[in-house]
């Protein structure tokens, strides 16, 4: 498997411009407002959003100020959702940092968000990029139908698997779509080649998600042991809504019992996670994984080869070959 250093290498002088990019968009005269965006720079991630962007305008076209913005966008919105997610789930670490909330309360928090989501408004109008607006608005409504679907269905329990496959769509998926279809709008691809591309985007997000869920069943501390946080939190994802639907009806309410009022409980998670491994969930979940992930390369394989068409079959790789 190609490293993301490999994988950044056609785009890497177009990641480093947006870094500098970034960072003024995030500028402030309120120097709260600019000692907690220096912060949130400090800790980025991976880079994987600007990198589908800069890569799906690579394989459209010619990367131009018009991009470095779809990066921006994205991040922006990406960040503000992070910031806003930290304080609705009321977590104290990301990304093994403390969070912003944990360090300046959730009130700062959820401005410091609202902030960000209106530099994010303001970037597109200032440089008239409506159609990068309203790709990116519309993944924001997505992503918070996503979660408040989540939220609805976690009280019952009830999630089937066209309703878990809807709530990831929206919900992980429709970012990594925006910045495919951004990235493409960006260099004025076409309506169709746009599509093209947020459905390819879509695909990897999806295959993204459920490599995540099968993170939580797997050996992934010092101790060999699953993690179990998804029962813990009550969410049901892949491996154990196939579980339930290949239980009888005794078994099933005895999981759902557990997984609502013993989720806590170490030695009942592990129990559940035991049942999942036994019952097939994971080797189903990688299934379906792998059915996203091809469908993504199927779409990929229609553009001509290229440096950066090479990088991101890599970068889609990547998203279900990692490691954490």
């Amino acid at each position: 498997m190609a490293t993301l250093s490999e994988i950044k290498r056609p785009i890497q002088s177009y990641l480093d411009e947006f870094e500098t990019k970034f960072r003024d968009s995030m500028k402030s005269n309120v120097a709260l407002l600019d000692i907690i965006t220096r912060y949130i720079i400090k800790r980025k991630g991976k880079q994987m959003r600007p990198m589908f962007v800069f890569l799906s305008a690579s394989v459209n076209g010619i990367v131009n100020e018009s991009t470095y913005t779809a990066a921006s966008l994205i991040e922006l919105l990406h960040t503000a959702t992070l910031v806003h997610d930290d304080v609705v789930d009321d977590s104290n670490i990301r990304r093994g940092f403390f969070s912003i909330n944990a360090l300046w309360k959730n009130k700062v928090a959820v401005l410091v968000g609202d902030f960000l989501l209106s530099k994010g408004l303001l970037l597109s109008l200032e440089n008239d990029e409506f159609e990068l607006l309203k790709i990116v608005a519309e993944a924001t409504r997505e992503m918070s139908e996503g979660e408040l679907l989540q939220i609805e269905k976690a009280r019952k329990l009830d999630i089937s698997e066209d309703i878990y496959f809807e709530i990831i769509r929206k919900k992980t998926a429709s970012l990594i779509a925006s910045c495919c279809a951004a990235g493409a709008a960006s260099v004025k691809a076409g309506p169709e080649l746009i599509k093209k591309m947020k459905t390819f985007g879509e695909n990897v997000g999806i295959a993204f998600q459920i490599k995540d869920d099968i993170f939580d069943y797997e050996s992934s501390n010092r101790a060999g042991k699953p993690n179990g946080i998804d029962i813990k939190e009550q969410k049901m994802t892949l491996p154990l809504i196939y579980l339930l639907n290949n239980s009888g009806f005794v078994e099933k309410r005895k999981i759902i019992h557990i997984v609502k009022n013993h989720n806590n409980n170490p030695e009942k998670v592990a129990g559940v996670i035991g049942r999942v491994n036994q019952s097939g969930g994971i080797d189903y979940a990688r299934q379906k994984m792998v059915f996203y992930h091809d469908k993504a390369m199927e779409i990929l394989n229609e553009f001509p080869d290229s440096e950066s068409k090479t990088a991101l079959k890599q970068l889609v790789d990547f998203t279900i070959e990692r490691k954490k």
